[in-house]
């Protein structure tokens, strides 16, 4: 008798592992070697009902041609597919990746593989190849084709008509009929004939990539969706069938689901003879037998449906390959047979760490060219997957590598562009656009995972053209310096997502010229005092520039787009705009004394009388106590932004205008945060002042200047202090508002918001990735939506009143576990690391603290979804959808509006780590400004750029002039380092930035500034201290 048992553990029930081990996927390991001597032909059909032959060792296991059939096909997700065959008895059964292939298939030459999908993901957004998508699309069609998935009569219609437009494209309904008379994808095709092409009128534009897309999407609801039938009779002798899928296994009557078992509660399967058993785990809540048995035609139907059943259960539950029993040393009992291969999750932890390359692949029944792309343009509407590129996938250089233009400017430059967020392909010719057009209208970011790279410069003859954000497209440039677009990479349960420009994307930041040499940059290198004093005041310079232009964005920017629109009410326009003209004419003039008086300090004129000029506290002193009457404005600035939050949520029109306006480049940061710029500038002034007391001696000339001025800008700050506070709080509120679907009433009086995040939530289907979202009186937990917005929907919530949290890793067996028992429910919650989980316990203790503190419950939250109440062991069909609601849902996401990809929730979703208040209100005390030079690992120059620190981010300008960034990268999760002597930088005031494969070299012009910006970039590296952030500050409502 074979066997698989499962040791009855929580952790085995959860589907975490029970050794760590050594991952499959390790860097460096390579396969084992493939037996030389006679080689075998086999014969394999492929999706699309092409034969290839290949020619394989008979001594080769059943991997090696697996492997030979992925290699040929470029595909790098292989683990989902598998290779079946009928064996002796004509019983279709799947080739054994560890068995030798020709023990298996006796007589290759009158057998014909079938290379087909063998486990059908859950959600086929875990699906992150384009050419994976394709074939899954190929295995649902001819799962149609042949009876094998049945749906109703609409779901027929939807589905052949993704498959017509990813076959001839756009509608024309004579060619449609036409094209339908010659193909028939289902056996009564004709009736559904008008069905059919009204659904197909209504994808116009969708790409083939978009088509297979939308196809497993309306497959996926389906109940036969990756079911194979097996015949079996229950002990009643009543004909059923069996399945397995993804979830457990499947009984079925007729086509028609009676029983799921879920892999949770399955304690052990087995088969003996023709008897198919599964020993469930016990249940006081349960009618089951303890042991459930079916009868099968044969053994070696139910040997075949008892492997297949520990593939999946392996597949989909485990982290890693099984490591294979030890050999008996005189008697074997029961099967050896086990999984091998890579699980699900090495899958995707493989393709999100990029290690692989795209090459391109061909559509054997499309009859669209890919030229079909180059001529449309980007428009603003909204699609939730990736156009397909013209190539659909290209080799691209390597890092490092190096192209015969190196000749013409010294070094060649690579700019690598690539996002976790999947938007569309843009082909070379979209990528010329001219600058006037939509396409380059979002700002441009750079992706949390693969942030833009660069190298070197172009042609000094050429004048470089910025490109425009290209989403979810990785480009290389070639060595004749044309652009060669690849495939799209998805991380983990992310959706393709919209058409439009995705801020996330960063464009190309090439120099007009060739870089200079570090010898160059020397001699052009001005000698500029060294007094620490002189760096600190030209810390008010560069800061300044940068609030300037931040107060433009209210002031110029904002109103003028505002002036040609009726949208915004002139109540609300005479509270906004008045109170910003007066501080931009101020700051204006602040900014041009600064730099009056540093150009003194440096000597570029009356360099006789420099010593009466080498301070600046005279300087901040007059222009602090010149900022009082201005205090009239800063107080209105709290009171314009509520007035602005409360009209938006009042009008659509204006929702919509000011989402607008958003995606523009110049509003690099949410709008609502400009508006409380003004008052975070008093902090810096305040400390600035508190630097420079500190540096200067009491006898020093400046001293008693920077005193009165730290005095005066700190009673102005105390004033402030609260309304500050409130305003954060209030403004957090309302950004989290813009990335929640599912709830209505987010921003009530009282509550404050503490942490978000990223934790996995286990349930029956093992580790899901949720984000957390902890306010002082409830908790609440998302999933990233399938929607064109990139919003997450709210699952569930957990008001904090009466609520207990506990350490739970003994418990059940996975790492860095929390069990969260509220008075209605319970989870348990996974961090990625021990840091981040005393983080959330600290912080979710101090809310249970202030919520058993307050008034009572919390009132209901969510607006449409009830909460989550099912415990780990009943998460049979938690998310799942029917095919009443497809109509519905694409409606739904139709609807839905563009929305900013690069949020600090998206950033947190994709690094897997939290941040909380308190590390905002750090960010917000912590921004800088000024030149840095910046180096890639692979590259020798190095390159002058105006970077700018705030939210977490570092954004990168040509100059301190330009009106918007060129690009940004998310520092959370990155590491600051020194370079060490082996990666031989030899400069001085150099720091290295570095996550996963990324690394950047920022070199700072003084031991000061060096310093700062270290100082400033490791408070958005690391999260400061869990301080209880209501019990060190005031709690202020509204």
């Amino acid at each position: 008798m074979g066997e698989i048992e499962q040791k009855p553990t929580p952790a085995s029930r959860l589907g975490a592992p029970e050794n760590s081990g050594i991952s499959t996927l390790e860097r460096g390991q390579k396969p084992p070697p493939t037996p030389s001597g006679k080689l075998m032909t086999v014969k394999i059909q492929m999706l699309d009902d092409t034969q290839e032959t290949f020619e394989v060792p008979q001594r080769a296991p059943g991997k090696a041609l697996l492997d030979a059939v992925c290699n040929h096909l470029n595909l790098v997700e292989g683990d989902y597919f598998g290779l079946e065959f009928p064996d002796h008895k004509k019983i279709m059964v799947w080739l054994d990746l560890l068995k030798p292939i020709a023990k298996q298939i006796r007589r290759p030459k009158h057998v014909v593989v079938k290379f087909v999908v063998k486990f059908f993901p859950p959600d086929h957004t875990q699906l992150q190849e384009e050419l994976t998508r394709y074939l899954f699309a190929l295995q649902v069609k001819q799962d149609l084709a042949q009876g094998r998935l049945t749906c109703n009569d609409t779901s027929a219609a939807l589905l052949i008509s993704h498959i017509v437009q990813s076959e001839i494209g756009d509608f024309d309904e004579a060619l449609d009929r036409e094209h339908l008379a010659k193909n028939k994808y289902i056996p009564q095709q004709d009736a559904l004939e008008d069905k059919i092409v009204e659904f197909h009128h209504s994808h116009i534009g969708q790409t083939p990539a978009e088509s297979d897309f939308q196809l497993l999407e309306v497959a996926r609801r389906l109940e036969m969706y990756g079911i194979r039938l097996h015949p079996a009779k229950d002990r009643e002798g009543t004909k059923i069938n069996l399945a397995v899928a993804n979830t457990g296994i499947l009984v079925f009557q007729g086509f028609t689901k009676i029983n799921a078992f879920n892999w949770a509660k399955v304690r052990k399967l087995s088969f003996k003879r023709k008897r198919f058993l599964i020993k469930l785990r016990p249940d006081v809540n349960s009618s089951y037998q303890d042991t459930l048995e079916f009868l099968m035609a044969g053994r070696d139907f139910c040997k075949s449906f008892w492997k297949i059943c520990v593939e999946h259960h392996a597949f989909f539950r485990l982290f890693e390959e099984p490591k294979p029993k030890p050999k008996p040393v005189l008697f074997s009992r029961g099967s050896s047979f086990r999984f091998s291969g890579r699980t699900q999750k090495q899958v995707l932890d493989y393709v999100k760490e990029g290690g692989h390359k795209k090459v391109q692949f061909e559509r054997k029944h499309s009859k669209i060219h890919s030229t079909r792309s180059l001529a449309s343009q980007p428009t603003a509407s909204n699609s939730e997957v990736p156009k397909q590129s013209p190539q659909s996938a290209s080799l691209t250089f390597g890092a490092g590598s190096e192209s015969p233009s190196i000749q013409s400017c010294q070094q060649a430059k690579e700019a690598k562009v690539s996002t976790l967020e999947s938007g569309p392909h843009q082909s070379p010719a979209l990528s010329k656009s001219p600058p006037g057009s939509r396409a380059a209208d979002g700002a441009a970011m750079v992706p949390p995972e693969e942030e833009e790279e660069e190298e070197g410069g172009k042609d000094g003859t050429q004048p470089s053209k910025r490109q425009p954000p290209q989403p979810s497209t990785e480009l290389s440039i070639n060595s004749q310096g044309g652009v060669a677009p690849t495939n799209v990479t998805l991380s983990p349960n992310l959706s393709p997502d919209t058409k439009q420009a995705s801020p996330l994307i960063s464009p190309l930041l090439n120099d007009q010229a060739c870089p200079r040499t570090d010898d160059e940059e020397e001699g052009r290198r001005k000698r500029f005092p060294t007094d620490k004093a002189y760096f600190m005041a030209k810390e008010v310079s560069t800061t300044e520039r940068t609030y300037l232009k931040d107060l433009e964005v209210i002031a110029s920017w904002f109103q003028s787009t505002v002036s040609k629109d009726d949208s915004m009410p002139e109540a609300l326009k005479s509270l906004i705009f008045p109170n910003f003209e007066p501080l931009h004419k101020f700051h204006t003039n602040f900014l041009k004394e600064i730099e009056q008086r540093l150009a003194l300090w440096e000597g570029r004129s009356n360099a006789h009388i420099r010593g009466d000029y080498q301070r600046i506290g005279d300087v901040m002193l007059k222009n602090i106590q010149g900022m009082k009457p201005l205090a009239a404005h800063l107080w209105k600035h709290s009171e314009a932004l509520e007035a602005l939050e409360n009209s938006i949520k009042g009008s659509r029109r204006l929702e919509h205008f000011c989402r607008d306006f958003e995606l523009q480049k110049v509003c690099y940061l949410p709008l609502n945060t400009f508006l409380l710029r003004p008052l975070h500038r008093l902090m810096h002034y305040k400390q600035v002042l508190e630097r420079l007391c500190k540096h200067h001696p009491p006898s020093h000339s400046d001293f008693r200047d920077c005193r009165a001025a730290l005095a005066e800008i700190t009673e102005m700050v105390a004033q402030l202090h609260g309304t500050m506070i409130k305003m954060e709080n209030f403004q957090k509120l309302h950004e989290l508002k813009k990335d929640l679907i599912g709830i209505d009433n987010l921003v009530i009086p009282g509550r404050e918001f503490i942490r978000l995040g990223s934790l996995s939530k286990l349930s029956g289907k093992g580790l899901q990735q949720r984000m957390f979202f902890l306010f002082n009186d409830v908790l609440l937990y998302t999933s990233r939506g399938l929607t064109a917005s990139n919003q997450f929907k709210v699952h569930g919530q957990l008001p904090l009143y009466g609520m207990t949290i506990e350490e739970s890793e003994e418990e059940w067996g996975v790492p860095h576990c929390l069990t969260l028992r509220g008075q209605r429910q319970s989870i348990i919650v996974a961090a990625s690391s021990r840091s981040e989980m005393e983080k959330w316990m600290e912080d979710i203790q101090m809310a249970i603290d202030l919520a058993e503190k307050s008034n009572g419950p919390t009132p209901e939250l969510l607006a449409s979804s009830p909460p989550d109440n099912k415990s780990p062991d009943e998460a049979t069909a938690a998310d799942q959808e029917s095919e009443d609601d497809l109509s519905a849902s694409r409606t739904s996401l139709e609807r839905q509006a563009p929305h900013r990809g690069n949020t600090m929730v998206h950033v947190c979703w994709h690094r897997n780590t939290s941040v909380s208040m308190v590390d905002f209100s750090i960010a917000v005390e912590n921004q800088l400004s000024g030149n840095l030079l910046r180096k890639f690992k692979n590259s020798n120059g190095w390159q002058k750029l105006w970077v700018v620190f705030t939210n977490f981010c570092l954004f990168f300008y040509k100059s301190h002039q330009d009106n918007h960034p060129l690009a940004s990268l998310p520092l959370l999760g990155y590491s600051l380092t020194i370079p060490s002597e082996s990666e031989n930088i030899h400069k001085d005031h150099v720091f290295k930035l570095h996550f996963r494969s990324h690394v950047y070299y920022f070199r700072a012009e003084s031991e000061y500034t060096f310093e700062r910006w270290m100082e400033v970039i490791r408070s958005a590296t690391s999260s400061a201290s869990r301080a209880h952030i209501l019990s060190h500050k005031e709690s202020h409502l509204y």
